[in-house]
């Protein structure tokens, strides 16, 4: 700990508020706190070079759910329940769209497909039937039908004939959201250290003594934001999952536009640069894939490839560019987790892969707790 004055002074000392994680939670949260305490010093820790998690690894869908998620959550949650699931995700879009405006985070509202496959019979007949009981549901929301149909004008393979779409599902560029996240901290003097490590933290009266693997600092409010990686803070109620990704080159004349959804949600793709973004597949792997390592497997990677040939670029050469995985906080539940663990600890966590929809009202929600 080889710490001189100035560094010990400008970012190890009288630290209000303690942020674990600089994701879309955690710098939503310093902002919001910036907003109700303009003077406080503020410190968020980064385990990672960049956000680590899912906030700079997810697929950039700006979505609220494909419709066969939405009756799938109805077999475990309330018509209640689950209606407040798509409002607070949809606000949660506005609230992210407000704070950093459409051009920065390059978002285009080019609709959401879901595609069924020819197996899929039975989940797609299911979907037509009860469409319009979902639709009269969000109703109240959206003012207007969400769900509607669609011939098969991209010429998937191997797909029911027509698509469910959503008007209201768009696309984001995850890499300039968290930029312009962290631009817009750091102009409201809000300090980010990465590569930090919490090792253990303890409360002392009015105070949370943390120890990280770099330094010991001491502040009166500690927040948890790092939602896969929450249970090491509050136990067994958040599970990784880890959400494998690939990205083709970019492919000549690609005509394909718009977020897409297969299996559930299990897979998604989209375009963006003339490439095709797919992920996936956890659903072949859950219990290998509930892990907060980072990595590829054969198997899930050769399911990906193979929906690329076989459905989404059948008569399309491409090449695969890059791989990689991020993770994901799941649960029993859908609703994210947002309380004091004590009197001095809080927490946003559990975020159900649905954290660029839901992020940005965590992360106020979490401030406002205080």
């Amino acid at each position: 700990m080889n710490f001189s004055y100035w560094e010990i002074k400008t970012w190890l000392s009288k630290t209000d508020f303690c942020i674990v994680g600089s994701g879309i939670v955690g710098l939503n949260c310093a902002l919001h706190l910036k907003e109700l305490y303009p003077e406080s010093r503020i410190l968020v820790l980064e385990k990672g070079m960049l956000p680590q998690g899912a906030s700079t690894k997810n697929a950039g869908f700006a979505c609220f759910g494909s419709l066969s998620e939405i009756l799938d959550d109805l077999k475990s949650h309330s018509q209640e329940e689950v209606t407040e699931l798509v409002e607070k995700r949809y606000e949660g879009l506005k609230l992210l769209r407000k704070t950093l405006g459409d051009n920065k985070i390059n978002y285009k509202n080019n609709g959401g497909f879901e595609l069924f496959t020819r197996e899929d019979v039975e989940l797609f007949e299911s979907c037509l039937e009860n469409r319009e009981a979902i639709n009269k549901m969000l109703f109240p929301i959206f003012k207007e039908d969400v769900f509607s149909l669609k011939d098969n004008i991209f010429n998937f393979k191997n797909i029911q004939n027509q698509y469910i779409l959503n008007t209201f599902e768009g696309q984001i560029d995850t890499g300039k959201m968290m930029e312009a996240l962290l631009q817009k901290a750091h102009s409201k003097g809000i300090k980010i250290l990465n590569n930090i490590v919490i090792e253990e933290f303890v409360e002392n009266g009015n105070s949370v003594k943390l120890k990280t693997n770099q330094f010991e600092i001491s502040t009166s409010k500690l927040l948890i934001a790092t939602n896969g990686f929450a249970a090491q803070f509050i136990g067994q109620k958040v599970k990784p999952a880890r959400a494998q990704v690939l990205i083709t080159k970019p492919i000549e004349n690609l005509h394909i536009k718009g977020t897409f959804h297969l299996d559930k949600g299990y897979y998604y793709f989209r375009n963006i640069d003339n490439r095709i973004l797919l992920g996936g597949g956890r659903n072949l792997d859950f219990k290998g894939e509930e892990t907060v390592n980072f990595g590829l497997t054969d198997l899930i990677q050769n399911k990906l490839e193979n929906l690329l040939i076989n459905t989404i670029l059948p008569n399309t050469p491409f090449e695969v560019e890059h791989r990689w995985s991020g993770i994901m906080g799941v649960g029993n539940q859908k609703r994210a987790i947002v309380r004091p663990i004590s009197d001095n600890v809080f927490c946003g966590v559990r975020l159900g892969g649905m954290g660029v929809a839901i992020g940005s009202l965590v992360g106020k929600e979490l401030a406002e707790l205080l």
